[in-house]
């Protein structure tokens, strides 16, 4: 596939709910987007999307050719049981995707100025206190049940940072829960929670929980592809997480909960809950208390920097 060199951005493992978002957000700038899919080759809603594999190199490497970013999205679901058979696939679709994105680098012509590659803000030490800036403290804890994901998290990084690509700037995105209406996004589960009256706080309620809006997520990745001085790992979050107590305070009070009210749910209760759902508590339980450092410091304005308002608008979206 030959390519001319132009403005066009690709985003790799982009048919999720974040491709889809940042797919229109550049299409509204005028911008050309090319999706790499595993699905069938098509232009559609002006997006054009290229079939690949995510761990072969084919004809699709030369969308990368005169780019003006490369956004790696790819990676399965962790909403799952992390079962033999998901690890495998967890770590293999994240790894495999980044490893061949690197070799298509190297073989560009004209490569593409910056590399953004999706990593997680799981990856840093649950905890209570302060929220960790990107230096924070890394590593995994029990009480959390988040060993595989700190290992996921890990490897993924590492695999992405030691491609070498000279003239290429990376940045791995330590993205938050990102708040939005679309398909297969959490805002819409934690609506129908509430509406359901199961709105009340969540093994105990104390755990932080960092998230971000879809529109700041949509503009933090625009202003990170835009700056140049922007490089290594930076956490995508908005700047006031938030116990999960309160979390769920708001969202009944803005969510239409029966009487206001929501039941509460114990640990063991999640636990079951999980398996009945094919998923794990680690999404619920951990403590994710992270801060934006570095989008703060190179002066990103954050539009909906308190859950509040962030739930308002959403939920004047879907009135």
């Amino acid at each position: 596939m030959n390519t001319t060199p132009s403005e066009h951005i690709v985003i790799a493992g982009g048919s999720g709910f974040l491709g889809r978002l940042l797919s229109q957000h550049f299409l509204e700038q005028g911008r050309r987007v090319i999706v790499l899919t595993r699905g069938k080759p098509r232009s559609e809603d002006g997006l054009e999307y290229v079939h690949w594999d995510g761990e072969t190199l084919t004809d699709w490497q030369g969308s990368l050719n005169g780019s003006a970013a490369l956004i790696n999205l790819a990676g399965r679901s962790v909403d799952c049981r992390y079962d033999t058979r998901n690890r495998r696939l967890i770590m293999d679709s994240r790894i495999n995707s980044t490893r061949v994105l690197g070799e298509a680098i190297t073989r560009c012509d004209q490569p593409p100025p910056v590399w953004l590659n999706s990593s997680t803000a799981t990856i840093y030490r649950h905890t209570f206190n302060s929220p960790w800036d990107e230096n924070g403290e890394i590593g995994a804890t029990s009480a959390a049940k988040d060993e595989f994901s700190i290992y996921v998290a890990r490897a993924w990084e590492r695999a992405f940072f030691k491609t070498e690509t000279p003239n290429v700037r990376k940045v791995a995105l330590r993205s938050a829960m990102v708040l939005g209406t679309g398909r297969n996004s959490v805002f819409p589960v934690l609506q129908r929670l509430v509406r359901f009256g199961l709105g009340g706080a969540m093994a105990g309620g104390n755990q932080f929980v960092s998230w971000i809006h879809q529109r700041d997520f949509s503009r933090a990745i625009d202003h990170i592809v835009e700056n140049n001085t922007i490089k290594g790992a930076i956490n995508v979050a908005a700047p006031a997480p938030l116990v999960n107590r309160d979390m769920m305070r708001i969202l009944r009070e803005q969510c239409d909960a029966p009487l206001g009210i929501g039941l509460p749910a114990p640990e063991w209760l999640l636990e079951f809950g999980a398996w009945l759902l094919r998923t794990e508590t680690e999404l619920i339980v951990k403590s994710r208390n992270v801060a934006p450092h570095r989008l703060s410091a190179t002066d990103f304005e954050f539009k909906f920097s308190r859950f509040i308002d962030a739930v308002r608008d959403l939920v004047s979206e879907t009135s």
